[in-house]
């Protein structure tokens, strides 16, 4: 029997529901998708290439990019193989990125756009694979390591690939996280297939999703309990991976789509909390006098007044922030300040709290910042500043 894995998973919805929508995303405005059977073979055609540029067992793929499919893709490619995927968030000031990369002198590289591409090269330019999904600004780029995702997608799906539980086992690290801390540590923390697929299940059971859910991936997997309480759940319960064109669209997408399932940081529902607040009318105003009354009146469920309360106020508040569809708004990691969970709860989005229980630890490797290079060593000066 197949090790049960990530990938193990995402075979088995691909047998189950071929057709149904596995990814949807968002590209020029427009809502693209992606069905399970043609996620599934993406992986493969991923896997190939990173079998042939000499990824194997227990080599780690690195990846530094907003939410996309090409990343949770590529995820999975590097676990059908026995890898690991390490993910850095995109968030991070460059000094202290550009010090993770060169600490961590990653091999296998998927860098969004040439933003990333280039603090790629600039930390490790004998890198020996770089993947971008954007290809903006990269054209004159002739680093032999780079790699255009799209082009991987034109392949054939090697069927020579390893059989799926031949490498991959359910104990072994899926995702790897790494931080720098205040004392300027390399800081890290793994989860295993076992441990996601576990943590899944508790919340699928105790959420009751199915595959009729609309989940958001409004941000970076870069966030253990993304991987947790999202991409796990999605592969168990087979239900539709939602990603917004770019992190600046993620709330008019997020309206757009009307998700069921959110899952976000305590960062997350407080700049939701702000974006109401910002709008709110002015003090003593008739307009700031209704919405004080219906949020009052929400609470106290009397039948007629709460009726009119929602109508008025509650339901056009929750279209302002996407959550009218909502019924498994989570947070993970650190609590909300009391304000904000009260303002959600007013409005009737009760934000159920799970939490991230993996340990940081420090790493032995030892940290040296570090000056950036000369980029135009790498690739030309010519093509750099073409591609500026």
């Amino acid at each position: 029997m197949a090790a049960e894995t990530l990938p193990h998973w995402l075979a088995w919805q691909a047998r189950e529901r071929p057709a149904r929508v596995a990814i949807r995303h968002k590209q020029l405005g427009i809502w693209q998708q992606i069905n399970w059977q043609t996620a599934h073979d993406a992986v493969l055609r991923a896997a190939r290439l990173l079998q042939q540029q000499g990824f194997s067992k227990g080599d780690t793929l690195f990846l530094l990019s907003e939410p996309r499919p090409e990343a949770l893709l590529l995820s999975l490619a590097a676990h059908w193989l026995g890898g690991v995927s390490a993910l850095l968030d995109p968030a991070y000031a460059e000094p202290q990125l550009l010090d993770l990369l060169h600490t961590l002198r990653p091999k296998f590289v998927f860098a969004e756009a040439q933003a990333q591409v280039d603090q790629v090269l600039a930390a490790k330019p004998d890198v020996q694979l770089v993947i971008y999904a954007d290809a903006r600004g990269l054209a004159d780029y002739r680093h032999p390591a780079i790699q255009a995702y799209s082009q991987i997608m034109t392949g054939a799906i090697d069927e020579a690939l390893p059989a799926l539980g031949s490498v991959a086992g359910t104990n072994d690290i899926a995702f790897r996280f790494y931080r720098l801390s205040d004392g300027y540590q390399l800081e890290y923390r793994e989860l295993s297939h076992a441990e996601l697929l576990n943590n899944g299940r508790q919340l699928v059971a105790q959420e009751a999703l199915s595959d009729q859910e609309q989940a958001l991936a409004a941000r970076a997997f870069a966030a253990s309990g993304h991987a947790r309480y999202l991409l796990s759940p999605w592969l168990l319960a087979g239900f539709t991976l939602n990603f917004p064109e770019n992190l600046a669209t993620r709330d008019t997408d997020r309206r757009e789509l009307g998700p069921t399932l959110v899952a976000g940081t305590a960062a997350t529902y407080q700049r939701l909390y702000a974006l109401t607040q910002s709008r709110w009318p002015l003090a003593n105003s008739w307009h700031f006098l209704l919405v004080a009354w219906a949020l009052r009146i929400a609470q106290k469920r009397l039948p007629v007044l709460s009726t009119v309360a929602k109508w008025l106020v509650i339901l056009p508040l929750q279209d302002v922030l996407g959550l009218r569809r909502t019924r498994v708004p989570l947070l993970v990691g650190e609590p909300l300040s009391a304000e904000a969970e009260q303002f959600f709860l007013s409005i009737g989005i009760r934000v159920r709290a799970w939490p991230e229980e993996s340990v940081w630890r420090t790493s032995q490797l030892q940290v040296i910042p570090q000056q950036s290079p000369d980029l135009g060593h790498y690739f030309g000066l010519k093509a750099l500043r073409s591609a500026i």
